[in-house]
């Protein structure tokens, strides 16, 4: 062999070995990324439930299951207008709505949500569908409550899909 196909020899070595070791390390990082992003959920989802089983929110949820109202105006009376009410509803509204924020952005799986809570949030979706047009309308505020819908509408879908997680 002469000196120029060693040279060539090594050279193509030293390339695959670089591919190969680059190709080990982005395993590596991925993997690290993945545990790290599991990890996150597993912490959000530890923070979800703490909040959830808090006993001022499981007060607010009481409070609020047990109130009943006939369409907006209704609503706004025995919910708005009231400020104990109101005080718990914002308990309830406040925790779903930065549940859908993570469902909706994918830092938390529908999934855990719906084996923890999916009874509580369907109940409490149907409880104010049929007020949020009206009262998006009344504030002038079209967003209002849009990340409870999002969660809401998800979780049902969720569950059709998913007929085991029926509540």
């Amino acid at each position: 062999m002469d000196v120029q196909t060693i040279g060539v020899l090594v050279t193509a070595t030293s390339v695959t070995i670089a591919a190969i070791y680059y190709t080990m390390t982005l395993r590596t990082s991925q993997k690290n990324m993945r545990a790290t992003l599991e990890t996150r959920q597993a912490q959000l989802f530890m923070q979800m439930y703490e909040h959830w089983s808090d006993a001022v929110f499981h007060e607010a949820a009481t409070d609020i299951r047990k109130t009943s109202w006939a369409g907006y105006i209704d609503f706004q009376s025995k919910v708005l207008e009231n400020p104990e009410k109101y005080k718990s509803f914002g308990t309830m509204i406040r925790f779903y709505e930065g549940i859908g924020v993570l469902v909706k952005e994918k830092l938390i799986d529908l999934r855990f949500v719906s084996l923890l809570m999916a009874g509580d949030v369907k109940q409490f979706w149907e409880q104010i569908e049929p007020i949020i047009e009206p009262w998006r309308k009344a504030w002038n505020y079209p967003r209002l409550a849009s990340e409870t819908e999002y969660l809401g509408k998800s979780l049902l879908k969720y569950m059709d899909e998913h007929p085991e997680l029926k509540t």
